[in-house]
């Protein structure tokens, strides 16, 4: 069994995937507890980032708890197919978070466990990690994502060679294949991590997430609508999120900005 545990500390919310023994396998009980994580992220305004990664050196997330998944496959309808909705709301309810995911990838991730780092805005990867989707050696198609979200990070054709072969990414191929931001070695992978939030702490959060909004767009809207969307935002965050001003007069008066807590979501 995994729980989702977290800490929080200097701006960042810091969760483990904590199931050791099962490599940290996913079930209900992960999807409560990063539903209940992503509830804290929303309430405590002070957050700029939040950090994912899995316990012990061996896994991020191997996927599926095994035990669960015979529940899945002995009855589809009443467990397996609502089991996948909710794992695909929680999915997205991630990538919608106001700020940015990363996905600290330790070890083995495969199948459910490659479909959250999909999921994340940010991947560092350590060098011995090993990423792959394999829902093919099950004989399964994928189910909770990464059909959609493979192409669109690493191009069609790499994203059928993880998904129809048995192809294995480490840290530096993750990082090749721009399903990584960077590697480093397993050692020094609490570092690499903390150089990324160094860059991240500080900043406005209603900025964060209205970037994550307009960087998200491009997935289903064209260009010419993308940048409708880009315009008419900007003219609302300008004229109602006290950041835009305070940014400009904090760096005249050469001061630190302090900035506000507005919650652009709900910005169309």
């Amino acid at each position: 069994m995994t729980e989702v545990r977290w800490t929080v500390a200097d701006q960042v919310l810091h969760a483990v995937l904590d199931g050791e023994a099962t490599m940290n396998s996913i079930d209900p009980g992960v999807l409560d507890g990063l539903d209940a994580m992503m509830d804290a992220v929303d309430d405590d305004r002070s957050l700029r980032a939040v950090v994912i990664t899995g316990a012990g050196p061996k896994a991020f997330s191997v996927g599926m708890d095994l035990d669960f998944l015979g529940r899945c496959f002995g009855d589809p309808d009443g467990v397996f197919l609502p089991f996948l909705d909710r794992f695909h709301r929680v999915l997205r309810r991630l990538e919608q978070l106001p700020v940015p995911v990363i996905a600290q990838v330790n070890g083995l991730a495969r199948a459910g466990g490659f479909e959250l780092i999909l999921a994340c805005d940010l991947v560092i990867a350590a060098h011995e990690a090993r990423v792959g989707d394999i829902h093919i050696d099950f004989g399964v198609p994928p189910g909770a994502g990464s059909s959609q979200r493979a192409p669109r990070k690493l191009g069609d054709q790499r994203a059928k060679a993880l998904m129809l072969t048995p192809r294995w990414l480490d840290g530096p191929t993750m990082v090749e294949w721009g399903l990584a931001l960077a590697t480093a070695p397993r050692a020094d992978l609490d570092a690499e991590v903390e150089r990324l939030l160094e860059g991240i702490r500080g900043r406005s959060r209603p900025v964060i997430a209205m970037v994550k909004r307009l960087v998200a767009a491009p997935q289903s809207v064209t260009i010419e609508e993308g940048l409708r969307l880009e315009r008419d935002l900007f003219d609302r965050f300008i004229h109602e999120v006290p950041d835009a001003a305070e940014g400009f007069t904090a760096y005249v008066q050469k001061r630190p900005a302090v900035w506000g807590d507005a919650d652009v979501r709900a910005f169309r």
